[in-house]
Order: C-alpha cells, then sequence, then structure tokens
C-alpha cells in the first residue's frame, strides 16, 4: 500500500483530510477539550509544533463537518455533530508592525468575519466591532459562537524586549480581546494558540477564567507527534527511511529519536517528537536540521543570543541543564530576570524532569538537531568572522580525529582554524576559551561535554566523554600547557572519574590572548 503524502506546510484539516494527506490523530483531545467544563483554553508550544492544525481542527468540528472526521478517534466519540458559528483569527501576519499597520491589520481581519454575517465596515474600534460581531453571529444562528485565535501573540514577539513598543502593541491587543469575557453567555468555546504565555505579555487581565493547558499533563500530547503515534500511526513510514538510510528498524527509530524526540510539556508528558522536523524527515528520507533552519524567531534571534550573555550572565555551558520552578516560565517577558522563559517557550530547552517533593522541574536540550543547530548559532559571537562552513568542516575533522583517539591532531587542526579566524576582542580571559571549547566539543555531537566539573580537590575545566576515552582538560591563559598538566596531576583530578570504566586522558592547553590562539599542548595517559 502506498504511503500518504507529508503535508510539510500544510496547516488546514480540511485540506489535509480532502487530500488524503497524512494526519496523526488528535481528535480525542479535541472531544476532551470541547466537552469539559470550560469554555476558554490557551495554549503554549513552540513554533512549527501543530498548533495552527490543531485551531484548523476545530474549526472544521465546530463547523459540523462530520465527513472529514470518518476514521478518527472522535467519529466513535461524538454523538451530536452540531454546527456553530465560527470566528477565526489568525495573528500570524501580524508580525513587525507599527501601531498603526496593526490597527489595519485587526481591521482587515475583523471585516473578513464581519462579510459573512452582512456586517456594514465602519469607523468603531476593533473591540466594539468584536463585541458586534459575536452578537450578530450569535443572534442570527441562535447558537452560542466559537472564537478561535492562532498566534495571539505574534504581533508583540519582535518588540518583547522594547518596553515602549511592547507597551503600545500589547494595549491594542488587549483592547482587541476585552470582548470575550463581556460576551461571555453568547460563547461556547473560545481558544487561544501563542508561544509565550499570555500572562507574559499582561494582555488578558480581564479573562480571569481561561483555562491554561499548556503544561497540564491532559493535553500534554496534543501538538507534536507522541513516540506511541510515531510506532503506530507512522510505523510503514519508519520502514521506508530504513531501507533508505539502510539502517534496521530498531536503528532508524534510536536516530529518529536521538535527533527530533525529547520533547516534554508537563510533569508527566509523554515523549513528543518535533513534527516539523518529523514530517520533513520522513518526506527527504534523510536525517536533517529542519526545525532549527526553518528560522530562528527574532523573540530568540540572534540578539536575544547576545542578551543572554551579556544580560542574563549565561554561557553556552550553562544553557543547557538546569532547575526552575513552573513560575519561571510564565515570568512577564519585559521584566525576565533569568532567560528560561525564552529559551523554554521557544522549544530550545524543555521538561526533563519534575521532582513533587521541592516542585522543581529539570529542564535541558531536548535533542541532537537542537544542540547543534543551537550552538552553531552561538559560536561566532566567540569566533568573530567565522563563516558556518568552514566551522563545519574543521568540527567534523576534529570528531573524525578524536574517534580515532588523536587528540593531538584534533587540538593542532583547531590550532591551524583558529589562525584562520580574525582576532576576537573578547579574548582576554580564560573563560572566553573554556566557551569556545565547550562548543566546538559538544559540536562533535557524539560526546558527552561539561565544564567546570567538580572534584575533591578542584573543578576540571573541560571534561568530554567519548565512546570509548574519558579526556581531562585543563586551561591556562599566557602561563604554559606545562602548568596546566601539573594541575591535573597535583590534585589528582583523575581519581574522581577512576570508576568510569574508561581510560582516562588528561590535556592541559595554553593560550596565548594575544594570538588568540592555543599556544602549546600536553597530552597523558
Amino acid at each position: 500500500m502506498a504511503l500518504k503524502l507529508y503535508p510539510v506546510g500544510i496547516q488546514t484539516f480540511e485540506r489535509i483530510r480532502k487530500e488524503n494527506k497524512l494526519y496523526i490523530d488528535k481528535t480525542e483531545y479535541v472531544y476532551r477539550m470541547t466537552h469539559s467544563g470550560g469554555c476558554y483554553f490557551f495554549l503554549s508550544r513552540p513554533r512549527r509544533f501543530g498548533k495552527s492544525l490543531l485551531v484548523s481542527t476545530f474549526e472544521s468540528y465546530f463547523s459540523g463537518k462530520k465527513e472529514l472526521f470518518e476514521g478518527l478517534a472522535i467519529e466513535k466519540l461524538e454523538q451530536e455533530w452540531m454546527e456553530y458559528p465560527v470566528l477565526h483569527f489568525d495573528m500570524s501576519g501580524g508580525k513587525h508592525m507599527e501601531k498603526e499597520q496593526l490597527e489595519d491589520y485587526l481591521s482587515n481581519r475583523l471585516e473578513a468575519e464581519e462579510r459573512k454575517w452582512g456586517i456594514t465596515h465602519t469607523k468603531r474600534g476593533a473591540n466594539d466591532r468584536l463585541t458586534e460581531l459575536i452578537t450578530t453571529a450569535y443572534e442570527i444562528s441562535g447558537k452560542q459562537v466559537v472564537v478561535l485565535i492562532d498566534e495571539y501573540d505574534a504581533p508583540m514577539l519582535d518588540v518583547a524586549h522594547d518596553k515602549e513598543t511592547l507597551d503600545v502593541l500589547r494595549n491594542l491587543m488587549r483592547n482587541f480581546f476585552s470582548p470575550l469575557k463581556m460576551c461571555e453567555p453568547m460563547l461556547r468555546f473560545v481558544f487561544l494558540t501563542g508561544i509565550t504565555k499570555f500572562s507574559q505579555v499582561s494582555i488578558f487581565s480581564e479573562l480571569n477564567n481561561i483555562k491554561n493547558i499548556s503544561l497540564d499533563d491532559e493535553y500534554a500530547g496534543v501538538c507534536g507527534i507522541t513516540k506511541e503515534e510515531l510506532l503506530t500511526q507512522m510505523s510503514e513510514d519508519i520502514d521506508v527511511l530504513a531501507e533508505a538510510q539502510g539502517m534496521t528498524r530498531e536503528e532508524t527509530i534510536a536516530k529518529l529519536k536521538e535527533n527530533y524526540d525529547g520533547y516534554h510539556f508537563s510533569p508527566a508528558s509523554p515523549d513528543v517528537f518535533n513534527p516539523y522536523s518529523l514530517l520533513n524527515c520522513f518526506d527527504d528520507k534523510n536525517f536533517g536540521a529542519y526545525w532549527f533552519s526553518s528560522g530562528t524567531p527574532t523573540y530568540l534571534g540572534w540578539q536575544d543570543l547576545k542578551l543572554a550573555k551579556r544580560k542574563f550572565k549565561v554561557l553556552p555551558a550553562k544553557i543547557g541543564r538546569s532547575l526552575a520552578r513552573a513560575s519561571a516560565f510564565d515570568a512577564p517577558t519585559e521584566n525576565l530576570k533569568t532567560i528560561t522563559p525564552l529559551l523554554y517557550q521557544s522549544g530550545y530547552i524543555t521538561i526533563k524532569g519534575y521532582d513533587k517533593m521541592s516542585q522543581l522541574f529539570t529542564l535541558d536540550l531536548p535533542n541532537k538537531e537542537i544542540k547543534v543547530g543551537l550552538f552553531e548559532s552561538l559560536l561566532p559571537y566567540y569566533l568573530e568572522g567565522m563563516y558556518a562552513e568552514e566551522g563545519d568542516v574543521a568540527i567534523a575533522q576534529m570528531s573524525a580525529l578524536i574517534r580515532q583517539g588523536d587528540m593531538d591532531g584534533a587540538l593542532r587542526l583547531f590550532q591551524e582554524f583558529l589562525g584562520t579566524v580574525p582576532y576576537c576582542n573578547n579574548t582576554n580571559y580564560e573563560g572566553h576559551y573554556q566557551q569556545v571549547l565547550f562548543i566546538i566539543f559538544t559540536l562533535l555531537t557524539h560526546f558527552v561535554v561539561d565544564v567546570e566539573v567538580h572534584t575533591p580537590n578542584g573543578r576540571v575545566d573541560v571534561v568530554m566523554e567519548t565512546e570509548d576515552t574519558l579526556y581531562l582538560i585543563e586551561l591556562k591563559l599566557n602561563k604554559s600547557a606545562q602548568s596546566a598538566m601539573q594541575q591535573i596531576n597535583l590534585k589528582q583530578y583523575g581519581q574522581r572519574f577512576a570508576r568510569c570504566g574508561k581510560p582516562i586522558v588528561k590535556v592541559g592547553v595554553n593560550f596565548d590572548a594575544k594570538k588568540g590562539n592555543i599556544e602549546d599542548w600536553i597530552i597523558e595517559p
């Protein structure tokens, strides 16, 4: 049987179903949410994670298009299939706009819905027009109204760190959404999606009865593709990919998991794969960095990466594993004290564990795709003037040499590479080189890398574990490789790792600040 076509870039439920493209069945969640006691719901998920498709699914469901749901879970659950008036507002097109432009955008969105109900356009404010729209749809249809708002925060993401501009746009959006509370008796269901939590931009202060399901175990798998869904609904796709790659089914599943799995959106969340990357991988029959290369949003773009280092004192080695309370995810964007909400909501870190006693979440990078993509974007900040292609080649060559046990050759190659990189202004302190090595070694992707690793007698600058070797790396600046090695031996760092079961190799490296490069190194077993 031929495989269904993959809906890459398609976010319309009706089109996917009519064109018989692959659809991962999320309709049980649709039924569950629409038959709960609540009316207002909010869901936060990273970009390209299926939020718009979910909104489109709600639209088809409430429009009573029963035929589109044949063979899906909801077909056996729903008995009534009632049709409701649906107002659908997609805010994704409201990016990069000034106040007047955004007002025009909202006006156009309202006008598109008004035409459906015979409402003549007026010069009244957006909130009055939304109120009239809901009232008219309710009175004409004789049924409560459904309001779907996709990417509600899109107009504000690009100015999240510009308080003056954010205040202007936020007030505009707050005014637009204000009728949603006043019109509650006329509303059957209200669903909003975004990247940021609603509390972060404070536009729903009046809507105090909205249920935020973003961290609920019950809805942890509502977007994305769970491991169970992958193994059941995409089983044949796995086999086709395995054949194309010359791998076994088990090897293919393991590589899919390594690259695209690892997301968790609640304390008891199932494993969730990135849907955009997974579909593209199956479509291309190849493993690529699809999600990361699809465009880093300005909400966490280049400026924010520099902001992380400057404002929050966040070094690359500290971006990964951390502990946080759930309240840290909802901190107001304009008053951020840590970069955790930016990283979490943008999808660069995710939940990896939860301790009920302390109510602390463990957060970390979700998978290889994110790890490699993130550190590739950070590296130019430490090696100014470096081109990505040159860096990729050098890192790949270093990886091959280290896998062969040739650390000397890898460091020599690194020295040659740094010699081609223009001088960086931030090279006069040891920590700079520590972060450079951390990023480089992390990008080798096969190895476990950590910095400032505690031992009974001090901290090792860099510890790297390969498939068969543990490296203890001590760095010095404007001193000598010998002094670095003396420190490793004097403080007996190796004893801390004696039971690791792998040979331990000690590496002392000295950097020259004037040259911005490695001066010398020593390697000892």
